[in-house]
């Protein structure tokens, strides 16, 4: 079939919301507010946050309790029960250790919202800091976000990308062409965008098991935005350009290395129906890459539903994510927090790195070492440790650093394990670690060029 054999009305119905998407999503405004650039789902998020400052402790913590209530509700009376809401049924009958960790995450959060309870656990810089900022970042961000993501989704965008991309994408990084809106979107907006994005496709039986994994922890890149917050925390705001395109340079060296080594490379190639069917990406000899992928599009958009089922699809979305990831980013994130901030393990685990930072010729190699591992537990952490130290190369590199890691579990990680994707907290602490030592000399060779 080609384009020309479907109606005006089918092109419309590919062409109208993928602009929509695009507009929302992938195209970049400059925010003079905070002189930073970034995505309308993300000025919108902001909006919403600044609305609802004073409630969205209390909303968050409500919908985490919800929950956890709910799931162990399934448990007691039996997941049968919801089998005429199916939506429902995925999203509270769970496996045991994640009603475990969804009744924890509602302990934490009644705790930080009344201030009760250990200052480990109820601090600004632990239970705090997710409670109190990032989940009202995440409320914004899934609220809109969740919303809109059919946009991109459900009316061929993804077909047409997919098919041109493939030849890139394919040789170079091993994935589809269609994983390219996953990065551009985690890229400009923000890397739970990205997660979101991935999970929702990998669902749909359009990712393989390896692609959602590899895309989950490489692509999911830290936006523009929070990087520039990062390198102001270092005081080097001024140094942005060369900290950004150092940034993305050691990036894409991972993105290079990472799916052809363990543990991403023993990912199983299948579909999460367990089929062993790759989705085809040849091209039919009577059309070129663009044709066949605009008349893939048009051919989805045309079979696409009305604006009530979109409604529909965008509610589950967000109350996916509402309550299947908050309350585990809660319950996780916390705990590494006051691993990180009230026991002396990262400092440990930092030590074997302070012979490589010497070898590497960076200034106060031991008080660098300390920031090294401790951005597993929040992506900031590091920042905020290595501020204080003296040398602009050593907080350059600590910067760049924690910024390539990608895997933190206050965030992306605890998203990653509460998402579809299949990945657990020992894959991701591996591939937190084989990025570190990738990009660790990269950054390291282009700072001592910079300074």
């Amino acid at each position: 079939m080609k384009a020309s054999d479907f109606k005006v009305s089918s092109h419309l119905k590919f062409i109208l919301p993928s602009l929509l998407g695009i507009f929302l999503f992938i195209v970049p405004f400059y925010n003079a507010e905070d002189q930073s650039v970034t995505i309308i789902i993300a000025i919108l998020a902001t909006w919403i946050q600044e609305a609802l400052a004073n409630y969205l402790s209390l909303i968050m913590m409500i919908i985490i309790s919800i929950t956890a209530i709910g799931t162990v509700l399934v448990k007691l009376i039996g997941p049968d029960k919801l089998n005429s809401t199916p939506f429902f049924r995925q999203l509270l009958d769970v496996p045991g250790v994640w009603v475990v960790t969804r009744v924890l995450g509602m302990i934490f959060a009644i705790m930080v919202y009344f201030q009760i309870g250990p200052e480990a656990i109820i601090s600004d810089v632990t239970g705090g800091l997710l409670l109190d900022s990032l989940l009202h970042v995440l409320f914004a961000v899934f609220l809109f976000a969740g919303l809109f993501l059919p946009l991109l989704l459900n009316f061929g965008l993804l077909e047409l990308f997919g098919v041109i991309l493939t030849k890139i994408m394919r040789p170079v990084f091993k994935l589809p062409g269609r994983s390219s809106i996953d990065c551009l979107a985690s890229w400009l907006g923000d890397g739970t965008i990205g997660v979101l994005l991935t999970s929702k496709q990998y669902e749909e039986g359009y990712y393989t098991k390896r692609e959602a994994a590899v895309i989950g922890t490489t692509f999911s890149v830290v936006s523009i935005t929070f990087s520039l917050v990062v390198i102001q925390q270092v005081g080097l705001a001024d140094m942005f350009i060369p900290f950004y395109l150092t940034v993305g340079f050691s990036g894409l060296v991972a993105a290079l290395i990472m799916p052809r080594i363990p543990p991403l490379s023993r990912k199983a190639n299948t579909y999460v129906t367990e089929e062993a069917d790759d989705i085809s990406e040849e091209i039919p000899e009577q059309h070129n890459a663009f044709t066949y992928g605009y008349t893939q599009a048009v051919e989805r958009g045309s079979k696409s539903s009305g604006v009530k089922e979109f409604f529909k699809q965008g509610g589950q979305n967000i109350l996916d994510m509402w309550m299947g990831v908050a309350p585990i980013v809660m319950a996780l994130g916390t705990i590494a927090l006051i691993i990180a901030e009230f026991t002396p393990v990262f400092t440990w685990l930092g030590v074997p790195f302070i012979p490589i930072l010497e070898l590497l010729q960076i200034p106060y190699a031991q008080a660098a070492s300390e920031t090294i591992l401790v951005g597993f537990a929040d992506m900031f952490l590091p920042a905020i440790i290595g501020a204080s130290i003296e040398s602009e190369l050593t907080r350059f590199v600590i910067a760049a650093l924690s910024v390539t890691q990608l895997i933190y579990m206050s965030e992306v990680g605890g998203l990653l394990l509460g998402s579809k994707v299949p990945v657990n907290l020992k894959d991701l602490f591996i591939i937190f670690l084989l990025r570190t030592i990738i990009t660790l000399p990269i950054i390291a060779l282009i700072a001592h060029l910079i300074f």
